[in-house]
């Protein structure tokens, strides 16, 4: 059976299975209204709405435990360690990473990519070299590698892109050599939905010796990670997309890459000795973590993965196929339509424009019905300059999401649709 095969036969019985009223009801945000008319939210790949349980987790730590962590003897400092460590925890579990020592905490996806560019990067990548990315990736997975090898010496070189929005894996092989430092792509595109062939680009690069870094922060919310079957030696993603708070997020790293790295910051709990003839530095993962942490994020960030474990994300996943089949064929239907993004590998991503119409007008418009999509460039600009045009305009699923929402979706294209195509 094959991979779609095996998705469209879950996706026959899922929408039993998956109750996603009951999902909804846990987001409170989901009941506002916007000028009068409720909420149709699909914007979820810039950021996902919080369920109940993560709020009232934050509230709960600020209302009880809140303190200092680490090297505390007092009772609240302790609390505090014990929930911020045993976040971490539950976020290595998720993914299944060999130990914690593997979880770094980071401000999100783009922190965590910065971090490994200014450490492995400066290190490891030299003058000739090369870093290699993808013609999908959002900025914060280029502008990192533009900086080093600007500072190096070294060059990006980029996997083309065909109209459909899938890398050309032929010119892979070509593409990594032995001038090729690093591999850094994205899981899934943030602007198109493309999924990349992780397994397959990881292997190559392995086969050659070039380690690759992957941005999860699209994948995390609606697929499950296992880190040590993928084979990625870095992993990243952030909190604000997958349902925790904003701010928080995590760099995983195979332990003997991280412990080869130098620090990323200098401060406190990143160090084990500090006088004016040297430094020496903390373990891991502290040896990243300079100064305070956003623990509340962390704390914040596990109630979210806790939340994913009790939904069943893969009985969700399903779900979101089953929808985004729905909405673009719904779609089809409206005048003007033209999809950016037709990979036959897709996560929850609608990218599309209608006729010639700025999507700016488009979104405006939407946004008068109560309907919350993104217009713009998404971070992707060379992507845009590849299809030409400006922007497009993005609605993206969520596991919250309903076939109610496409059809208000639908409805509000069909009511601007005539007015910007005349």
């Amino acid at each position: 059976m094959t991979a779609t095969t095996q998705r469209t036969t879950i996706s026959q019985n899922n929408r039993a299975a998956y109750d996603v009223d009951s999902v909804r009801a846990q987001f409170p945000i989901l009941q506002k209204q916007i000028d009068g008319r409720p909420l149709v939210y699909l914007d979820n790949a810039a950021s996902s709405q919080k369920p109940q349980r993560v709020i009232q987790r934050l509230v709960d730590y600020y209302a009880g435990e809140n303190s200092n962590v680490h090297r505390g003897v007092h009772t609240l400092s302790q609390q505090a360690t014990d929930a911020y460590e045993g976040a971490r925890e539950r976020i290595r579990a998720y993914i299944n990473a060999a130990s914690v020592n593997e979880v770094v905490y980071t401000r999100g996806a783009t922190e965590a990519i910065n971090l490994v560019a200014s450490t492995y990067g400066r290190v490891n990548v030299g003058e000739g070299d090369e870093v290699l990315i993808s013609g999908l990736e959002h900025h914060s997975n280029i502008v990192p590698w533009q900086l080093l090898c600007e500072e190096k010496g070294a060059c990006v070189r980029i996997i083309p892109v065909d109209e459909k929005g899938e890398i050309d894996v032929d010119a892979l092989p070509e593409l990594i050599s032995e001038r090729t430092k690093l591999v850094a792509v994205a899981h899934i595109s943030n602007a198109l939905g493309t999924i990349l062939p992780l397994k397959h680009i990881i292997e190559l690069a392995h086969d050659r010796g070039v380690p690759v870094l992957v941005d999860g922060a699209q994948a995390v919310p609606h697929t499950r990670i296992d880190v040590q079957a993928l084979d990625a030696d870095f992993y990243c993603f952030s909190g604000h997309k997958m349902f925790g708070p904003t701010g928080i997020g995590i760099l995983y790293g195979k332990e003997a890459l991280l412990e080869a790295m130098p620090p990323y910051q200098g401060g406190g709990d990143m160090i084990e000795t500090v006088s004016y003839d040297g430094t020496t530095f903390n373990t891991l993962p502290y040896k990243f973590e300079a100064g305070t942490p956003h623990i509340a994020g962390a704390v914040g960030l596990a109630e979210a993965v806790a939340f994913l474990d009790d939904i069943d994300i893969d009985l969700a996943a399903a779900y979101e196929h089953e929808l985004l089949t729905y909405a673009t064929e719904r779609m089809r239907d409206v005048p003007g339509m033209r999809f950016i993004g037709t990979a036959s590998e897709k996560a929850s991503v609608i990218s599309f424009l209608l006729g010639n119409a700025h999507p700016y007008d488009v979104g405006t418009l939407l946004d008068k019905q109560g309907i919350a999509v993104r217009t713009g460039h998404h971070c992707v600009q060379p992507l845009m300059d590849h299809y030409k045009i400006p922007g497009t305009v993005r609605a993206s699923i969520a596991l919250y999401n309903t076939r109610e929402d496409i059809d208000r979706l639908v409805d509000g294209l069909l009511r601007v649709s005539p007015i910007l195509l005349d």
